[in-house]
C-alpha cells in the first residue's frame, strides 16, 4: 500500500482515506515529505498496540495548508504530524494551541477532537530525550550553542533549554535580528546565580567565524536545528578547525553523517543525527494520540532497520 498522498486527496473529502485497509487515520504533513521516516515507526507502533489504523504521507503546499488541515475531522483522521515548512502554519490553523506551542510559535502534532483541532508541539522535549540519550547527560546541565534560531524546530529547542535552564545558550541565526529578538524573550529564564563568569548565559550572533570561535571556547553542546546537511552539497555551517574533541554536536538532520557530523568527528568529538529526536517526538505524539505509553523499542527497531 502506498503511503504518499497529496493535500488534494484530503480536501477533496469522501471516505478515500477511509476505504485504505487500514483506513488512514494519522499522517504527516510536509512539503517535502517523500523523505520522511515517520510512517516507518508509527506503523509498526499502530500494529503493536493494535489498532486498526494506518500512517501516511501528505504533501502540502504551504497555500493548501489551513483547508488540508480542516479537512481532517471529515477524513476520519485521528490527527497528524506537522513538518517543514507547514509548523507555524498548523499554529495559525487549530481552535486550541497547548501554551507550550504558543511559546514555540509552532505546532508539529495535531489532534482531532470532534470537529475541533487542537495543537501541540513535541521537538523540544524529544530533542532533550535524544540528547540524554545519546550523551548521557541533560540539557540542563549543558552550555548549548544552537544553530538555526530563526522559527520551527530552531525555536521550540531554543524554549526547551530556556525551560530546562541549561547553564547557557547562544543563539546562532542568519538574520541576527530574529536571534536577538528571541534572546530577549527567553532572557528572564536564565536570569540566576548558576553561572557566574564573564559571558551572559543567553546571547545571540550571527554565522561569524570568529564570534563562532568565541562561543565555541564556552560551548559543550552544539546542535544544528538547520536544514542545511541534508544534501551532500550544502556547504560546511561551521569551519571545520573550530570543532573540538571537548565538543558534543547533534545534527537534527536525520541522514547518517552530515558534513557537520563528519568534520565533528573527525575532530574527536562526540557526534549523533536526528533520528533520536525523531524516534522521541514521534513517540511522544502517539502518546498525545492516544493517552497511553508509546511502544519505543518496537518504534526504535522499525526506524533502525529503515535508517
Amino acid at each position: 500500500m502506498s503511503t504518499n498522498y497529496s493535500a488534494d486527496d484530503l480536501i477533496s473529502g469522501g471516505d478515500f482515506f477511509s476505504r485504505l485497509s487500514p483506513p488512514a487515520r494519522l499522517g504527516v504533513f510536509g512539503d517535502p515529505v517523500v523523505h520522511s521516516k515517520s510512517p516507518v515507526f508509527h506503523n509498526a507502533a499502530l500494529k503493536a498496540a493494535g489498532i486498526d489504523a494506518c500512517y501516511v504521507k501528505i504533501h502540502v503546499p504551504v497555500e493548501k495548508a489551513a483547508a488540508a488541515f480542516r479537512a481532517l475531522p471529515a477524513a476520519g483522521f485521528i490527527g497528524a504530524n506537522v513538518t517543514t515548512p507547514l509548523k507555524a502554519a498548523a499554529l495559525a490553523t487549530v481552535d486550541e494551541a497547548d501554551g507550550y506551542a504558543r511559546r514555540c510559535g509552532s505546532v508539529n502534532t495535531v489532534v482531532v477532537q470532534d470537529d475541533r483541532l487542537l495543537g501541540f508541539n513535541t521537538d523540544g522535549p524529544g530533542l532533550a530525550r535524544a540528547i540524554r540519550e545519546e550523551f548521557f547527560v541533560d540539557l540542563r546541565d549543558l552550555r548549548v550553542v544552537l544553530l538555526g534560531a530563526g522559527g520551527g524546530a530552531g525555536r521550540a529547542i531554543a524554549v526547551q533549554c530556556a525551560m530546562e535552564s541549561c547553564e547557557r545558550l547562544v543563539l546562532v541565526n542568519r538574520t541576527v535580528e530574529k536571534a536577538r529578538a528571541l534572546a530577549a524573550e527567553l532572557a528572564p529564564s536564565f536570569r540566576s546565580d548558576r553561572l557566574v563568569g564573564p559571558v551572559e548565559r543567553v546571547q545571540a550572533i550571527g554565522f561569524d567565524e570568529a564570534a563562532l570561535r568565541e562561543q565555541l571556547a564556552h560551548a559543550d553542546l552544539v546542535i544544528n536545528a538547520t536544514s542545511v546537511g541534508m544534501r551532500r552539497t550544502d556547504p560546511p555551517l561551521i569551519p571545520a578547525a573550530l570543532l573540538t574533541p571537548n565538543l558534543m554536536v547533534y545534527d537534527t538532520v536525520y541522514a547518517a553523517r552530515t558534513r557537520l557530523l563528519e568534520d565533528a568527528s573527525a575532530a574527536g568529538a562526540k557526534v549523533a543525527n536526528g533520528l533520536g529526536m525523531l524516534l522521541h517526538q514521534g513517540a511522544l505524539s502517539f502518546e498525545i494520540w492516544f493517552n497511553r505509553p508509546a511502544p519505543l523499542d518496537v518504534m526504535r527497531r522499525a526506524l533502525g532497520e529503515a535508517a
